[in-house]
């Protein structure tokens, strides 16, 4: 079937349906970006973490994206799909 995401938990309880793809967003303390995907099954799970230390990465990602726009025709619709296939053709 499709993948159905579900964002939050709230007066949800039980297992996922296989379907499902729970996303959450946590605000907290002085967490700058921690990104984690969760692979979990019976037993098992596989965590792959990213960790912002500062938003530096950030800006940096949002620079390089205003440069690449910079140099296209006006008036056109870009996606960030477009900028990152063009930038990994080189």
């Amino acid at each position: 079937g499709k993948t159905a995401f579900v964002y939050g938990r709230h007066g949800i309880t039980g297992e996922r349906t296989d379907d499902e793809m729970g996303i959450h967003a946590v605000r907290a303390g002085d967490i700058v970006g921690e990104h984690l995907v969760l692979y979990a099954g019976k037993g098992e799970r596989l965590e792959i973490t990213h960790r912002a230390h500062s938003r530096e990465a950030f800006a940096q990602g949002a620079i390089k994206a205003i440069e690449w726009i910079s140099e296209k025709e006006r008036g056109g619709i870009y996606s960030m799909d477009d900028m990152m296939q063009e930038l990994e053709q080189g």
